[in-house]
């Protein structure tokens, strides 16, 4: 399992290692699983599709909600034929909610009624992130301080838990897990470059988006008129893109905050990285094609020792 912020170099690593150790890169990421985003969402290019075989990268369109249920569903599935064939299942992505659920399974929370996730959708529309943290201050005040005031998808999802089930998320999570975990114990790798290196990688990173299509993405996105809360439309930096391409904003100030919006986004990946999912090996600095190779390299002896160990 590879992780680590936007822009750190992991799908490289994913990539490097697939190739050393006959394996197939699995997508982790919760919004390259659109076909829409190929661009803004740094999905891997026809090359790097060509040497290795990768999963579960733009296989649904942006009009859909991919669940966390529903992508550990399709991870099972593509890791269970990726066995089949005597390969080894290379999960990357840097949705740490994602890889949390791979290895530890998803909490048993009931579903929430329909009219109650579309009244969390309105009021995020209508009054912001801020004022339904708020509400979620007032009746789940442990789970409010978990989460950033304009966290917005996080918030709704902790606001419809306790107003459908009057229990707060964070004790459905001590629950039983409702699916189980992927099967095997994941050998979890962090490529954490000094936040500095990050930064600039991001900013980087988006000026080239943008001057190879990115706006035209975002363009098309808008054109279909897709619900606003739909993940896709929530895509780090599509927002003040949008505001560009709409003719609100300047493309300098746009993309100004674009980047902005992605080096905080990098920061939270990173953090959650290392808190929550106890990485068995950290690499310290941002990967090329060259370093990811390298690094691949000198892992052999640790993965091979990681691989005979019965309880992986």
């Amino acid at each position: 399992m590879v992780t680590g912020p936007t822009a750190s170099g992991k799908s490289a690593l994913a990539l490097a290692l697939a190739r050393r150790w006959n394996g197939i890169v699995i997508n982790a990421d919760s919004l390259q699983v659109y076909r829409d985003l190929r661009i803004l969402s740094a999905r891997p290019g026809a090359a790097d599709e060509a040497r290795v075989p990768h999963r579960l990268y733009g296989v649904l369109d942006g009009a859909e909600a991919c669940s966390v249920a529903r992508w550990l569903e399709m991870a099972g599935e593509a890791m269970a034929e990726t066995r089949a064939q005597g390969r080894l299942p290379v999960l990357c992505g840097g949705t740490g909610l994602y890889l949390k659920t791979a290895r530890d399974g998803l909490a048993a929370v009931p579903p929430v009624p329909e009219a109650v996730r579309a009244e969390a959708r309105a009021r995020l529309e209508h009054d912001g992130p801020a004022s339904l943290h708020a509400d979620l201050a007032r009746r789940d005040p442990g789970m409010a301080e978990r989460l950033r005031p304009t966290d917005g998808q996080r918030i709704a999802r902790a606001w419809e838990v306790i107003v459908a089930t009057g229990r707060s998320l964070a004790l459905w999570w001590q629950e039983p897990a409702l699916c189980p975990p992927l099967p095997g114990r994941p050998l979890t790798v962090l490529v954490d470059p000094p936040r500095a290196v990050c930064r600039a990688a991001c900013d980087a990173r988006l000026e080239t988006m943008v001057r190879t299509g990115a706006l035209d993405e975002v363009a098309r996105l808008l054109a279909r008129d897709l619900d606003p809360a739909l993940p896709v439309m929530r895509a780090v930096g599509l927002p003040e893109l949008a505001l560009h391409v709409e003719g609100s904003l300047s493309l300098p100030e746009a993309l100004a905050r674009a980047q902005a919006a992605t080096r905080q986004y990098a920061k939270r990946q990173a953090t959650w990285a290392r808190h929550q999912l106890a990485p068995d090996r950290v690499i310290s600095k941002r990967l090329d094609a060259q370093d990811s190779e390298s690094e691949a390299a000198a892992m052999d002896n640790f993965i091979r020792q990681f691989l005979l160990t019965p309880s992986a």
